[in-house]
């Protein structure tokens, strides 16, 4: 296949690209989707989440989109979640009238009656993914003219869709998918037409008119009626809010960013398995027009693990079980623990480029699979070990079929600890000896020797204890420059901001000099316009070339960690700033452009979004509990 033509850019230099914040995300907890400003759904994978694409437009321009709005305007004068949801809803104005449509994943009672299923591997629940989009429109004044498009392009737009009508009459058609994809079943009170690739509806509505189309793959039944879609909408709802209600939120100002984050937490959750993706797409760039574009619609165990460190803040940890029965899962039959896993515990994700797609504002290449895969990271047994820990310590116990996964992920760092790796930030230049990747090290032996005595296992609490002990000593003697600042990596004086971690993970007590030091050096000298980079790039072997953003997640970091060291009104200033940054919809992406405040990278961003939790809420106890601010620990339910 012939590679892609430059993205064209308009005589006024605009992009033809919605900004990256301007995306709603909506997800029933197997597929996601994200939709423009302009109403139309520009990235969609069916059935999973890392499947390929039917909808890429937001990769390119001409590669299918799903269009619900009103016909020749396409700036929406207002766009919400429905409060407690992952109901996206937008409201229309045209010259003649005022529309609103609510754009939903539909969720519904657990369906798999007859036959179990082939996909779920965790506890059944009282609900389950319907495996439909479904759109409802209402006329809310005047008239409005309605168009409807559907124009996929299966399997990354490599293929072209076959459409049929289904059945009778024009109300029904279906997209003969090919073999990457599933048929796609569009139903609506809508009457279709097929034009080519396309199929499109249009009417007009008066007020108090009202409308569906829910597009569907899979044998469940779509709505047939405006009372079954509202039906089925109702239950969407309630699912998210019930879900929801199960948190523990502090009453505060900033409580809707700490929602809106847990929700997409939740909705970037792949049920099935119990896996937790890093991010809804692929090769939205780090850098503008740049080489800095991965492929993060898979489960990274320690985006996971640190994920369930901010829904358990919030009380939500009924996700972690599953989780750790995912890691559970993929380290059966003694299987080493990965950095990453597909979304349904695929161990092999071989990264290649798609050279037909113009990429998102030219930015090039597109990459689907993740060669990091493969990397070795020595972090990840920390990760996961902090994790169990943090779930287990309030329960005073662990699930005995656990403990001989979590005794494997101790002995891997044991064994590995004092070589070099690529780190937390996956560079693909020389490993090399991070300070991090040892910090992750002492927590996998610092937590399992907590475990190991709650497990009553005294021997092998007192062994790693002992080896958690030398480790901590090395970092102190090797990753501590003259200064006293933690350093990126053994015998350099490179800053990284992994290393706001120090006092996150309790490796040293707040007040210690170092501590401080480190954190502030992060916050003075490894900042643009006062948000947070990973690394310098000219001071780091990460393979790649080209300038990058702010990582969000660090800045939130360092609000945490200026919190933790008593710099409070500091901590504060940050947290107000970077929420400002939030998109209208209070999502994030990966980073953020410190000049222009524009989003850039994968979207929406885990990572980004656990940090803010713990950040807000470090903020938070520590103007309202000035002697016990600490992050991570389970909420008051008294």
């Amino acid at each position: 296949m012939a590679p892609a033509a430059p993205a064209p850019t308009p005589a006024d230099g605009r992009s033809t690209f919605p900004s990256i914040a301007e995306y709603g995300f909506l997800s029933d907890c197997e597929t996601n989707a994200l939709v423009a400003p302009s109403g139309a759904v520009e990235w969609m994978c069916v059935p999973r989440p890392d499947s390929p694409s039917v909808f890429s437009a937001v990769l390119d321009r001409g590669a299918g989109h799903f269009r619900v709005g009103p016909h020749g305007v396409h700036v929406p004068v207002a766009r919400r979640y429905v409060p407690g949801t992952l109901i996206l809803e937008t409201t229309w104005q045209t010259s003649t009238g005022w529309l609103v449509v609510r754009d939903a994943m539909v969720m519904g009672p657990w369906h798999e009656i007859d036959e179990r299923s082939h996909t779920h591997r965790r506890t059944p629940t009282d609900d389950d993914a319907e495996h439909i989009m479904l759109r409802t429109i209402k006329c809310v004044s005047g008239t409005v003219d309605l168009e409807v498009v559907c124009e996929p392009m299966p399997d990354y737009a490599r293929a072209e869709p076959r459409w049929e009508y289904d059945g009778a009459g024009y109300s029904s058609v279906v997209a003969r998918a090919g073999e990457a994809n599933p048929d796609l079943h569009l139903t609506s009170s809508l009457r279709f037409g097929i034009e080519g690739r396309r199929v499109s509806a249009r009417t007009r509505m008066a007020e108090g008119d009202t409308h569906f189309v829910a597009l569907s793959w899979s044998h469940l039944a779509a709505p047939a009626s405006w009372d079954e879609a509202l039906e089925k909408m109702w239950r969407t709802e309630q699912f998210w809010r019930d879900w929801i209600t199960q948190g523990t939120f502090p009453d505060h100002p900033w409580r809707t960013y700490l929602q809106r984050s847990a929700l997409t937490l939740k909705g970037l959750t792949y049920a099935p398995t119990g896996a937790l993706l890093a991010a809804a797409t692929t090769s939205l760039p780090e850098t503008p027009g740049g080489e800095r574009n991965w492929d993060y619609r898979y489960a990274w165990v320690r985006d996971s693990t640190f994920a369930l460190w901010g829904l358990y803040t919030l009380g939500l940890d009924r996700e972690a079980n599953d989780f750790f029965a995912f890691i559970q899962d993929v380290c059966r039959d003694d299987k080493p623990l990965q950095v990453m896993y597909g979304v349904g515990g695929e161990a092999t994700l071989e990264e290649h480029e798609l050279g037909h797609l113009t990429g998102y504002e030219g930015a090039q290449p597109v990459r689907i699979g993740n060669a990091a895969y493969s990397q070795r990271q020595h972090d990840v047994w920390g990760a996961v070990l902090d994790s169990v820990w943090l779930h287990t310590r309030n329960r005073e116990q662990l699930p005995e079929a656990l403990w001989p996964v979590l005794k494997k992920q101790v002995e891997e760092a044991a064994r590995h600890w004092h070589l070099p790796d690529r780190g937390i930030w996956e560079v693909r230049g020389e490993p090399q000896h991070f300070t991090s990747s040892k910090l992750m090290c002492w927590v996998a032996l610092d937590r399992g020797a907590r475990l190991a005595r709650l497990y009553d296992e005294h021997d092998y609490a007192e062994q790693w204890q002992k080896l958690a002990d030398e480790i901590h000593a090395d970092i102190c003697a090797k990753g501590v420059d003259e200064r006293g600042v933690f350093v990126q990596r053994y015998g350099s004086a490179a800053l990284d901001a992994s290393l706001l971690l120090v006092p996150l993970l309790r490796f040293l007590p707040p007040d210690d000099p170092r501590v401080r030091a480190t954190v502030l050096a992060i916050a003075d000298e490894l900042t643009e316009e006062g948000l947070v980079l990973r690394y310098r790039v000219e001071e780091t072997d990460d393979g790649l070339h080209g300038e990058e953003g702010t990582f969000t997640i660090c800045s939130f970091w360092l609000v945490s960690a200026l919190a933790e060291i008593g710099e409070v009104a500091r901590a504060r200033s940050l947290c107000e700033r970077l929420l400002s940054f939030a998109s209208s919809l209070n999502l994030y992406a990966e980073e953020i452009d410190p000049r222009t405040g524009r989003h850039l990278g994968n979207f929406p961003q885990a990572f980004t979004h656990l940090a803010l939790i713990n950040a807000v809420m470090h903020v938070i106890r520590a103007e309202e509990e000035p002697r016990d601010f600490r992050a991570f620990r389970a909420p008051d339910r008294t």
